[in-house]
């Protein structure tokens, strides 16, 4: 299997792009972690397959958080080829930070700050489900502007800097319907494909209200509900118009910022939209103002009439 791609030179050319030197380390990384992940994943259900313990699961918020050696080795490769190459960068890491307070995230003008997820779908990757990705994005003066993403199981590799566009293995992709044609007009819930998340939580309170809110949407009306176990490959589905909508946050089902950080440029600049769900978080007039990726809810989608539909069905207004 070949790891090249064409990449066009408004992303890694210089005198292009601003950040062109660290989209290039980017790509690399994710490629070079993406190749640690295929042996285990293609053995799966094999005669070859690799047991479970020898893959070092550990647990870290409860049972169903999984880190395994694979993620540490994936973070370990990817925080010492930045240090390398920007040695004065900061990082936040998923493995580094563990049941941890995640570190803040410096606003400081030409502060640059690299947020990994050496492997987002742990689980799925444990099981041998192809559904799992490496995710490195990056902050300049704490504003996502670079997102790189890479599913080695799909061979799919997503990469997006603010104002460059996104493209999936270096062609251009838009979100579903982003804006209204003769032709096709603008995608409604009616014909969305929703994605949500039910996490880990087991509460019997938080999963009802997580149950309750998927019924609304459900009754309302919609083409399909999906669950694809990896947040991040959620985001760059609705950049690249396979999913419409993705939501999370609903009951403390909440994600981290290196959940949101690579797929949010790479949804926003293939013309989707990403907002809070709850008001409590912070964002302004009633969620509509940036989004801010240490935010304890999010929905996410191909346009924000889309997403203010969705979203006044889960806060059941």
């Amino acid at each position: 299997m070949s790891f090249d791609f064409d990449l066009p030179p408004k992303l890694i050319d210089p005198s292009q792009n601003r950040y062109a030197d660290e989209a290039v380390l980017a790509v690399k990384l994710a490629l070079e972690a993406g190749r640690n992940m295929i042996p285990h994943c293609n053995a799966r259900g094999t005669p070859n397959a690799t047991p479970e313990s020898s893959l070092g699961i550990q647990t870290k918020s409860n049972e169903k958080d999984l880190a395994t050696l694979v993620d540490v080795a994936n973070e370990d490769l990817i925080v010492a080829g930045i240090k390398s190459r920007f040695p004065s960068h900061s990082i936040i890491g998923e493995e580094d930070t563990g049941t941890g307070d995640v570190k803040p995230l410096s606003t400081a003008p030409g502060v640059k700050t690299w947020i990994i997820d050496p492997i987002d779908g742990t689980t799925n990757f444990v099981h041998g489900l192809p559904l799992t990705c490496v995710s490195i994005g990056m902050c300049d003066g704490g504003i996502p502007v670079l997102g790189v993403v890479y599913a080695p199981m799909t061979h799919e590799l997503y990469v997006a800097v603010k104002g460059c566009g996104s493209y999936r293995n270096g062609v251009p992709i838009r979100t579903s319907t982003s804006t209204s044609t003769p032709t096709e007009p603008s995608k409604t819930l009616s014909k969305a494909v929703v994605c949500v998340e039910f996490g880990s939580i087991t509460n019997p309170l938080e999963i009802s209200q997580q149950v309750e809110a998927l019924q609304r949407i459900m009754v309302a009306g919609i083409r399909s509900i999906k669950s694809f176990g990896s947040g991040v490959l959620d985001l760059v589905y609705v950049a690249s118009g396979r999913l419409d909508i993705v939501y999370a946050g609903i009951a403390g089902e909440g994600w981290k910022p290196w959940d949101y950080c690579a797929g949010m440029v790479i949804v926003e600049e293939a013309g989707g939209c990403i907002r809070t769900i709850h008001e409590e978080d912070g964002c302004e007039e009633d969620g509509q103002g940036p989004f801010d990726i240490y935010s304890k809810s999010m929905i996410c989608g191909a346009h924000s009439d889309l997403v203010e539909e969705c979203r006044a069905l889960l806060l059941n207004r």
